[in-house]
């Protein structure tokens, strides 16, 4: 199984040319799906006010080479770990399943464009592509059933369902059904694997099509706010916000009674 490419074997019954039309318009449907939610919010023009705000009131100017460095540590820290979740279970799981989903979709993208004509993919390609899918289910389905906050602070049931909920089904939709669909391939289930690979459609359909109504476009507006919030804090702007108090935390013996959960 892991060392099949499920897209050459859909070939045999689909031109190439339409799965990398399909992998067009799903990067199509990301542009018009965060260019309208950007729209609708007016993210980038609060991200532009803040700065300008920030900037009037900022104790000291920062060089060019701070700022590089701070962007740079942003990046390494607060997005590509996302150390903003401290070390614990939601930080793994988001990092399993960030990681998971990049390795999956740049495995997708080249399989389908180099090696779905005919071209044998090297053996580490499928490869990357299953562990990515499974690395994207593991942290998914871990984040879903047993850390999501209105689950595990509210009380709510693990079925429950809104709107902002659209992104991480969909994301797991796919990571799974594309697995069962290469699974039901290496069996020799045609048939199976026919309905997984419509699934599985339908699942990038959902995903890549709802970024409007999802938290899809929140991927590119966290950065930006990271960014721009670790600049804050360094030319002493602080978002205008107060500095913290110089005064120990007092929290009372009561906060040792249960774990910190609570968001």
């Amino acid at each position: 199984m892991f060392s099949i490419n499920p897209f050459a074997e859909l070939t045999l019954i689909v031109p190439a040319f339409f799965l990398q039309l399909f992998v067009v318009a799903m990067v199509l449907l990301i542009i018009i799906g965060t260019g309208l939610d950007m729209l609708h919010k007016k993210n980038v023009v609060y991200f532009f006010r803040n700065a300008s705000k920030a900037k009037k009131s900022a104790k000291k100017e920062l060089s060019a080479g701070k700022k590089t460095a701070v962007i740079l540590k942003t990046v390494a820290s607060d997005i590509a770990t996302t150390s903003e979740l401290g070390f614990g279970k939601r930080r793994l799981a988001h990092v399993l399943g960030m990681y998971g989903t990049i390795l999956f979709w740049i495995a997708s993208v080249v399989l389908i464009f180099k090696y779905s004509d005919g071209v044998t993919a090297p053996a580490y390609i499928p490869i990357i592509w299953h562990v990515g899918a499974i690395m994207t289910c593991v942290g998914g389905y871990w984040f879903w059933f047993f850390l999501r906050v209105d689950v595990s602070a509210e009380a709510h049931p693990w079925y429950r369902i809104i709107t902002a909920d659209l992104f991480v089904l969909a994301l797991l939709a796919c990571a799974t059904f594309g697995l069962a669909w290469s699974f039901s391939q290496s069996i020799g289930m045609t048939g199976l694997s026919y309905l997984f690979l419509v699934l599985f459609i339908f699942a990038n359909l959902t995903l890549f099509g709802g970024v409007y109504w999802s938290k899809f476009a929140h991927m590119f507006y966290k950065p930006g706010a990271a960014i721009q919030k670790n600049l804050a804090e360094a030319d002493g702007s602080r978002d205008n916000l107060p500095p913290p108090a110089d005064a120990p935390e007092q929290f009372g013996l009561g906060i040792k009674r249960e774990q910190p959960k609570h968001y």
